[in-house]
């Protein structure tokens, strides 16, 4: 069964730990990320293959969120627009501040469990999705 979960972050709010928190709060086993629209202030994200971060301090829209969540961990990428319609991406990190709202939905998929394992192939915590 699926349950969405819609809410609008407000100024100042976290976007990484208000996710983690609606995670916690509606104990949320198997989620994803269907939708965010807003726009943030301050960005930190992890760029792809690398384990630098990339800080600005500007007004981003945001152009899309996509995300598995899971009770320990929450894998999301984002993608932002800066006022020139320069596009910057990567993984979503803490620090990624609301700037005036992020209209924010959750799909909690309540017969499915999300868990992270290790996985020899790609040296990461890979996704393991259980019924």
């Amino acid at each position: 069964m699926l349950t969405p979960i819609a809410i609008r972050l407000t100024k100042g709010a976290d976007l990484k730990h208000s996710i983690a928190n609606i995670v916690a709060e509606h104990n949320i086993q198997a989620g994803t990320i269907a939708s965010c629209v807003g726009c943030l202030s301050n960005i930190n994200l992890r760029l792809a293959g690398a384990n630098e971060t990339l800080s600005a301090n500007a007004q981003f829209e945001i152009v899309s969120v996509m995300g598995t969540l899971t009770p320990e961990h929450q894998h999301i990428h984002i993608s932002l627009a800066d006022k020139d319609g320069q596009v910057w991406g990567g993984h979503l990190l803490e620090g990624n501040i609301v700037e005036t709202t992020a209209e924010l939905i959750i799909h909690h998929y309540e017969n499915l469990t999300f868990s992270r394992e290790h996985d020899e192939d790609t040296g990461y915590t890979e996704l393991v999705i259980k019924q």
